[in-house]
């Protein structure tokens, strides 16, 4: 039995056939659709390296069903630069080497967009270690990943606010 899933990813959207519904987000959007970024640690949602954005929220797409969210919009770390700039995430990471073997980085990288778009960082190294505490990083680039949100969540607050005044 065949079983129909259609999502939005990186704002295409996909409709894709399940021959199994137990397909997690994950390996549907590595195995199936080729979107490599999005990476398989440890399979059990306690690493966070395949965190994606799920209708604006982060999720551990290893648990997340694909049958369960048909309709849902899904953001990768492949959908964040557009226009080849990167996103302000993406360039904080840069700016404050946030990053070492780069594994968990797309995970770290979206996980922290969900962090800022739920108004959960801020200024606070404290609150920020603690809302990007799901995500484990082996390499221990820690500081530079919190210095990085801390300084993307400052530059992501004044562009939103530069916007609404125009």
């Amino acid at each position: 039995m065949s079983l129909s899933v259609t999502l939005t990813i990186n704002r295409v959207p996909r409709t894709v056939e399940l021959d199994d519904p137990r397909v997690t987000l994950l390996d549907l959007l590595r195995e199936r659709l080729d979107l490599t970024g999005t990476k398989k640690g440890c399979d059990r949602g306690q690493c966070g390296a395949c965190t994606v954005l799920l209708n604006g929220r982060r999720v551990n797409a290893c648990l997340a069903l694909a049958i369960s969210h048909d309709g849902a919009e899904i953001l990768t770390i492949e959908g964040l630069a557009e226009s080849g700039v990167l996103h302000p995430v993406q360039a904080a990471f840069i700016a404050h080497d946030a990053l070492q073997c780069g594994f968990c980085t797309p995970g770290q990288i979206m996980s922290a967009i969900g962090l800022i778009g739920e108004g959960q960082a801020g200024d606070d190294p404290e609150r920020v270690r603690e809302g990007m505490s799901g995500n484990l990083c082996r390499c221990g680039a820690y500081r530079g990943i919190t210095e990085a949100v801390i300084e993307a969540t400052h530059d992501m607050t004044v562009t939103t606010t530069r916007e609404e005044a125009a």
